[in-house]
């Protein structure tokens, strides 16, 4: 079910129906969970029982590492966890990605090995969920979080309906204590969580499907050789089109969760103002990034080993993370150039130029700034590209290398299309910097607020084009 179909409003509007009838908070809970799994069926009904079989495993396994004293049992019960849901995650997601890899790998020793294709359907947002209770039991292994004692707001936890699929990624401690009471969201809560719903939509329905996407299916297209300009063009409108794609959903789920009287956590603040890639990855899918700091980075050993040891750390958790969004080699290589991005920034702030403190120079900051947004679009292109052939020859068009340039170019409507909403977002970014879309509507009159709203929803309404599903969905 997409937020950006009639189906999710007529869903939505009986969910907060029944959410706000005078009916017993555990029977509202009851409803939630029964609402998030019809959600989540909508797509593939088989499917659920893997929301069943990570929910039972992380509820007993939390359970049993609390109440066990010896070690080896505590341990056991983490790898109980582990197993399956990475066991799932790997089966589903890379059981293809692999057998395809061992298929090449046999042929290049001389082996002539052809398997039976497994033709497995990937489950929508397998990624997300399969991360978000797993957090869960490795927080009660380490102490920081003790097994809640009701497996109903678990199974809510765990399926929460606005951000399932796509995220953000909840933490348990965040999440649980807020199902402890009845949540209502209050009239001003009401009106902004409808708000951040309509932003969200607006970002993903106007801007990324309406704008930009048809840029980026033309210029990435693998029967067409972009130039220069065209592939740049084509690139800055990916970069624009995954975030109003990915924000925009963030923004629906956050806002959903709101008028229900639930809290999620911001997923983006401003990413393309970043200056420096430390401070892009605190910006860019945030519930991501903070996960794999903590329940990768942390425990490989972080920067507490050396200075060796921290950029292999450093690396290792960027390519997982690039492996995560996609069982293909090109999102392991994403992964990598950030890695790479983020290990030369550690080396420059430890050398003897860094007492120039030249980040913090008004007259620098939008240099940094725009320097760091050209090279994460540049790593946009092995993100994006459909094998390594097209990546390279996209790369080496933006490189402006010879032998890459082709006969093709851009239109000039097109041009506009993916020039105009870019310089858009990026001034939007450096001006929300340090600040929160709340704070800015918050100083704005609430006539400018209902006219700007009024104008989305109409924009949207008269959209033409067709309905693209969200592209985190894939991952």
């Amino acid at each position: 079910m997409l937020f950006n179909s009639y189906t999710f409003i007529l869903f939505f509007a009986i969910v907060l129906g029944l959410h706000y009838m005078p009916l017993p908070w555990r029977v509202k809970k009851f409803n939630l969970l029964f609402a998030s799994y019809v959600f989540y069926a909508a797509w593939n009904p088989p499917f659920v029982v893997l929301l069943w079989i990570s929910t039972l495993v992380d509820w007993f396994a939390a359970r049993g590492i609390a109440n066990s004293d010896n070690k080896l049992r505590r341990r056991l019960f983490v790898l109980l966890s582990l197993a399956t849901n990475l066991g799932l995650l790997g089966f589903f997601k890379y059981g293809n990605f692999l057998l395809l890899n061992f298929v090449d790998l046999a042929q290049s020793v001389g082996i002539h090995y052809q398997p039976l294709r497994m033709d497995i359907i990937l489950p929508v947002g397998i990624s997300f969920y399969t991360f978000q209770t797993l957090s869960y039991t490795l927080d009660v292994y380490k102490g920081k979080l003790k097994p809640w004692p009701s497996p109903l707001d678990f199974a809510l936890y765990v399926t929460f309906f606005p951000q399932l699929v796509a995220g953000p990624i909840v933490r348990a401690r965040d999440f649980l204590p807020q199902c402890e009471t009845p949540r209502r969201a209050t009239a001003p809560q009401f009106a902004w969580g409808l708000t951040l719903l309509v932003v969200g939509l607006f970002e993903k329905i106007v801007v990324a499907d309406g704008f930009l996407a048809p840029i980026v299916e033309e210029v990435y297209n693998p029967l067409i050789h972009p130039d220069f300009i065209s592939a740049w063009l084509g690139t800055l409108a990916f970069a624009g089109q995954i975030y109003c794609d990915f924000a925009g959903y963030s923004t629906c789920a956050i806002g959903a969760g709101m008028c229900l009287g639930f809290a999620l956590p911001d997923n983006f603040r401003a990413p393309y103002a970043a200056i420096g890639f430390s401070d892009l990855w605190r910006r860019w899918h945030i519930s991501l990034s903070t996960w794999l700091r903590d329940y990768l980075y942390i425990p490989l050993g972080g920067n507490r080993h050396g200075t060796a040891r921290t950029y292999v750390n450093l690396m290792l958790t960027m390519l997982i993370g690039g492996l995560w969004h996609g069982a293909s080699w090109t999102f392991v290589l994403w992964g990598g150039l950030h890695g790479l991005y983020l290990a030369a920034e550690r080396l420059l702030k430890s050398s003897p130029l860094a007492r120039l403190k030249a980040w913090q120079w008004p007259a620098f900051r939008p240099a940094a700034a725009l320097l760091t947004f050209g090279l994460v679009c540049f790593t946009w292109v092995f993100f994006r590209a459909g094998s390594f052939g097209q990546a390279f020859q996209l790369a080496g068009a933006m490189l402006h290398l010879g032998s890459a340039l082709g006969p093709w170019r851009i239109g000039k409507l097109h041009a506009l299309y993916a020039a105009v909403p870019t310089a858009f977002i990026l001034l939007t970014h450096w001006r929300m910097r340090d600040t929160t879309l709340e704070a800015v509507a918050g100083r704005m009159p609430w006539w400018g607020r209902s006219v700007a709203i009024a104008a989305m929803l109409v924009i949207i309404t008269m959209m033409p084009g067709e309905d693209r599903a969200f592209i985190y969905f894939q991952f």
